[in-house]
């Protein structure tokens, strides 16, 4: 069970956490998107060639093993105008990962990362004590609307309506560019990229504290 939109009282009791991006950007309602669990050579790719058609920028938090796999990826990723985040290095769960453990994590990825803004707890399970420890070092960056695109369960109608129901301006918007939410997230996103520029919004990266 997952909640497509945060809770307003979730935000405020962790209100040291980023959830959404300004509302507006030059006058015009912003969106911002990011990708969690790549890369990936193909996926992530893919995705790279659908933000260009739209001239869209995203926020990619990328797994330490996974940049380790393909470095060159995060290589492409910046040159097309990206950000890079960190999804630490095996993707572990802050609620049964030791903090010490977890930071060990953290630090490997930001290694290979090489950029400490920005970073998403995996499954968005994080500790206090780790928020405290790593609230110095970086920006952690939560969300405001889940796709819902690693959900099997689900259709890319199922998801794409989630997305315009849910969307307001300023939202931080999860997708997934891993295998398990290719057969949805590839088919929604252009969809929800041509309804955003219909509705008048667009898309920037993420704001930096």
């Amino acid at each position: 069970m997952y909640l497509s939109k945060t809770p307003p009282i979730l935000k405020a009791v962790a209100s040291h956490l980023t959830w959404s991006g300004p509302p507006e950007v030059g006058g015009n309602p912003a969106v911002y998107l990011t990708f969690d669990d790549g890369p990936h050579p193909e996926i992530t790719r893919e995705v790279m060639r659908i933000l260009d058609r739209f001239a869209a920028p995203a926020a990619f938090f990328c797994v330490g093993q996974n940049l380790q796999r393909h470095p060159e990826i995060a290589t492409e990723l910046r040159a097309a105008g990206h950000q890079i985040g960190n999804h630490l290095h095996q993707h572990e769960s802050g609620w049964e990962t030791p903090t010490r453990a977890y930071l060990r994590s953290y630090l490997t990825c930001r290694d290979l990362v090489g950029d400490a803004r920005w970073f998403r707890p995996p499954y968005g399970r994080i500790t206090r004590p780790q928020a405290e420890a790593l609230h110095r070092r970086t920006q952690i960056v939560m969300w405001d609307v889940l796709s819902g695109d690693w959900d099997a369960t689900q259709s890319p109608s199922d998801c794409f309506d989630r997305l315009r129901t849910h969307t307001r301006p300023g939202a931080i918007v999860v997708f997934h560019d891993s295998e398990r939410a290719a057969p949805r997230m590839l088919e929604v996103l252009p969809r929800y990229l041509a309804w955003l520029r219909e509705e008048g919004y667009a898309c920037h990266p993420l704001p930096t504290e």
